[in-house]
């Protein structure tokens, strides 16, 4: 017997016949038709699926498991379609026949999960939205806090892109959420060495980001001192510090 048609090949199926996607050339034993894209085997000889009464039975590839599991609860009769692998040296599994109207009933009720999980995305976005933009105003108001010499549109500008989820900035680590003083602080220094000093200049010109980061030191430290002083007050919140 060739290696597509081992004598044990029932006990691969877990239930239902077991069709092979043969590896040599096969005609069927009873009407000769060939060569045969599938066969089953009965008394070791090849049937064709027609010969087989399996002929009105459609193939659904495997990979989509969830569809696989409803095609074979749906259809009143199944197959498991296995092709031998010769490096590994084994039979594996191609797929499933399964009745055609089976098929599109549970197309459908994949279909409509599909929908579901598409809503439920919908709606955890909208959720995560609204959530962003609270948690955005909030991290503004605590730069305003800090720093109330800080623009009310500075505030907004740093709050959003410190806060930008899946960013990985400091507005999104645990002490961002928290809206501790280190991490307020941390992204407003962040946002005026990048956009109120030539920082961003010196990293083209080349210059190390360490002895960049050191030359506009004073320039940084300038700022949130300023932004640190109530300009209505004149008295310092201490933020920059």
């Amino acid at each position: 017997m060739s290696s597509a048609d081992p004598a044990d090949a029932p006990v691969l199926a877990a239930r239902g016949p077991l069709v092979f996607q043969p590896v040599k050339r096969r005609r069927c034993g009873v009407c000769r038709r060939g060569p045969l894209g599938l066969l089953v085997l009965e008394a070791g000889r090849p049937r064709c699926l027609d010969c087989a009464d399996l002929g009105h039975l459609v193939f659904l590839p495997r990979g989509d498991t969830a569809l696989t599991r409803r095609a074979r609860e749906e259809s009143g009769l199944s197959a498991v379609v296995v092709r031998f692998h010769r490096r590994r040296g084994r039979y594996e599994r191609q797929g499933v026949l399964v009745e055609e109207d089976a098929l599109t009933r549970a197309e459908a009720r994949c279909l409509a999960d599909a929908e579901a999980r598409a809503r439920r995305r919908a709606r955890d976005a909208a959720r995560r939205a609204v959530e962003d933009v609270r948690f955005t105003a909030a991290f503004a108001a605590e730069i305003r806090r800090l720093f109330p010499g800080c623009p009310e549109e500075r505030a907004a500008a740093i709050a959003g892109h410190a806060g930008l989820r899946g960013s990985g900035r400091v507005g999104r680590s645990a002490a961002g959420r928290a809206l501790s003083r280190g991490a307020v602080t941390a992204a407003v220094r962040a946002a005026v060495r990048h956009v109120d000093t030539p920082y961003d200049r010196l990293l083209m010109e080349g210059v190390p980001r360490n002895e960049a980061r050191a030359r506009v030191t004073g320039a940084v430290q300038a700022v949130l001192e300023h932004w640190a002083t109530d300009l209505n007050t004149g008295r310092r919140k201490g933020g920059g510090t």
